[in-house]
């Protein structure tokens, strides 16, 4: 797994073009402070024992604890690697993500699974601001 987390002082979505023909019709949606885990799923991550779901997990919400934010966002993003999970698979394991976030009592949402995005992202030019993680 690949993560490339921002925290945003906004952040929104709107779908554009769907990607996987079974995902439901999705609508635009806009956040603030909120951290925002753009994440790249490989094929190993899906197999038992995979301990990366677990470190998503643990990640976004020390960065959330660092901002003093309890909002976290997913972002189903393929581009950071060459392997990728089946699609199926992934929204699987972005949906286990997220019920865990909202049972910390994080308000944990996605963007628009199965769509490419017109994205709108504010953040601030700070160290923490921009991570970058392999699982």
């Amino acid at each position: 797994m690949r993560v490339l987390f921002w925290y945003c002082d906004k952040f929104a979505w709107t779908p554009t073009i769907k990607t996987l023909e079974e995902v439901p019709v999705s609508h635009p949606e806009q956040h603030e402070k909120a951290v925002v885990a753009f994440v790249h799923v490989e094929p190993k991550d899906i197999q038992e024992k995979s301990s990366a779901e677990t470190k998503l997990v643990k990640n976004a919400k020390w960065l959330a604890r660092k901002w003093e934010t309890k909002k976290i966002l997913l972002h189903s993003f393929t581009h950071l690697g060459e392997e990728k999970a089946d699609p199926d698979e992934a929204e699987l394991l972005l949906d286990r993500v997220q019920e865990r976030l909202v049972k910390a009592d994080y308000e944990a949402c996605q963007t628009a699974y199965g769509y490419f995005n017109d994205l709108v992202l504010e953040a601030k030019g700070h160290p923490l601001a921009r991570i970058f993680k392999e699982f």
